[in-house]
């Protein structure tokens, strides 16, 4: 006769143990030992890929290479860039797996990363981001988190992972959770504090910037909580959908017609700054970089800066009419 398990009653050895080596279970102890949010919340993405292709209770023990390529087929047709970012969510859980005594091959054995192409300059000129920024053709929502990942150079995912509660209006700043976990802050500019308002109007709690529609309240697809905004029910703003609109917004305005990234906002504003003579610690300060050695992608000038120099030591500019 089958035991039947009431509310309260503690989980039995064996259905512990199935928390633990199924994947579902794993995944989810795996995500929970992770210290920085940002690195959590990219990780799921991929590892909900693996839970659905195996199955919740798909034993750890039994992942195959197989498995491993299916998840990974859903990024075939993407940058290389992306490729290599859930390869690596699926690297780390293996790792872990195998630390824990649950998996004792590798399925990622035969995947391999791609090799990404750089496109010389990735900031964007500053006229063209002042453009988009001012284009009230896109929402109000957009353009905020546009400018404040632009004025604070914050990663996308620090900006996207705020509540209400992390704003400090007064100052200008607001708490983030960094990429290494440490709690910082990140300070924004006078267009930043004139839209952020209108964008909250009276809400005091929940996430910054919300989706479109109401969170569901119950199924697989149901937010945690905390990602669900109190007053009008709708969940957090995910980072494929941000990115998703940014890329189609800035299409027009790119010269290769592809769209730009939400990290290059983050990129372009070192650039900027740098080209205005900023020095390598300040640069430092203002995007938290552990290693100043970090920072010679942006202390390296580009296009913008080249254009100007050219124009600025134009023979022909240099003549004056009497």
């Amino acid at each position: 006769m089958p035991v039947v398990a009431f509310p309260g009653t503690p989980a039995s050895a064996s259905e512990r143990a199935d928390r633990r080596t199924s994947v579902a279970g794993a995944v989810e102890t795996f995500l929970d030992s992770l210290g920085a949010a940002t690195t959590r919340i990219g990780y799921a993405r991929t590892l909900a890929r693996l839970t659905a292709a195996t199955g919740p209770h798909h034993p750890v023990a039994d992942l195959d290479c197989d498995h491993y390529a299916a998840v990974m087929a859903a990024w075939d047709s993407t940058a290389p860039a992306t490729w290599n970012r859930h390869l690596s969510a699926l690297i780390s859980f293996t790792t872990w797996a195998q630390r824990q005594d649950l998996l004792a091959t590798n399925p990622a054995r035969r995947l391999n990363r791609r090799k990404t192409t750089h496109r010389g300059d990735r900031a964007i000129p500053a006229p063209r981001l002042e453009k988009l920024f001012t284009d009230d053709r896109h929402q109000l929502r957009e353009r905020l988190l546009w400018r404040l990942l632009y004025e604070t150079a914050a990663r996308a995912e620090e900006i996207l992972s705020l509540n209400v509660e992390d704003l400090d209006p007064e100052f200008r700043r607001a708490r983030v959770r960094s990429k290494g976990g440490a709690i910082e802050y990140v300070h924004w500019a006078t267009a930043t504090a004139r839209l952020l308002p209108r964008l909250l109007a009276s809400r005091t709690s929940g996430p910054v910037f919300l989706a479109d529609r109401r969170a569901p309240a119950s199924g697989h697809r149901a937010p945690a909580a905390a990602d669900i905004c109190p007053v009008t029910g709708r969940g957090r703003l995910s980072y494929p959908r941000a990115e998703y609109l940014f890329k189609t917004a800035s299409a027009e305005l790119d010269p290769h017609g592809d769209g730009w990234t939400l990290h290059q906002l983050r990129h372009s504003a070192l650039t900027h700054l740098a080209a205005a003579g900023r020095t390598a610690p300040e640069l430092q300060a203002k995007s938290r970089h552990q290693h100043l050695a970090s920072l010679g992608r942006y202390v390296r000038l580009g296009e913008e800066t080249s254009a100007r120099i050219t124009a600025e030591h134009d023979p022909a500019a240099r003549r004056r009419t009497r």
